[in-house]
């Protein structure tokens, strides 16, 4: 990611390289993408009044799902009571999808509260292809690059545009 130097009163803006090789600049990836301004590869996968989850908009990954807070707080510690509810509920409910309709079963889960981006989950699904780059967290980064560099042909975002309608599809089925 690159930053830009900014003048006094000017806010942060980002230059991102989306997965399919596109460069958007954004002040806050999360808030573009609830507000419309960016729609990430496939659309929105399931939201609630307070969550949006959707494909990461970076890493060609079969499942890699960001569930993203629609209100702008950077903190577990920030979100009320109806939102925490929310989020453990929707954090569920994408696993649950992920295991019956895309035959995940092994997921890292990252949030981090040293970014300048708001509060998001990533739901990072393990696949035999990432076992070259390790069984360990460490591994992670790798693998991101690699998917990004190797894994972005048309006949792989396909799959992944086919997953996204799969997990939707799913999830607003299901009432639980």
């Amino acid at each position: 990611m690159a930053y830009f130097k900014l003048e006094q009163g000017e806010k942060e803006l980002k230059s991102i390289t989306l997965a399919d090789g596109r460069s958007i600049t954004v002040e806050c990836l999360s808030c573009a993408i609830v507000e419309g301004a960016v729609k990430p590869n496939g659309g929105t996968i399931y939201e609630t009044e307070h969550f949006h989850a959707h494909q990461d908009v970076a890493y060609p990954i079969t499942g890699l799902v960001i569930l993203a807070s629609k209100r702008h707080v950077k903190c577990l510690d920030e979100l009320t009571k109806e939102e925490q509810n929310d989020y453990i509920q929707m954090l569920y409910r994408i696993r649950k999808a992920q295991r019956e309709v895309l035959g995940i079963e092994q997921v890292y889960y990252f949030y981090n509260e040293d970014t300048t981006h708001h509060f998001h989950t990533w739901m990072v699904p393990r696949y035999d292809w990432m076992y070259e780059f390790g069984r360990s967290v460490e591994s992670v980064r790798p693998v991101l690059l690699h998917a990004r560099q190797k894994r972005n042909s048309k006949n792989e975002i396909e799959k992944i545009l086919g997953a996204i309608n799969e997990l939707r599809e799913f999830l607003n089925a299901t009432d639980e």
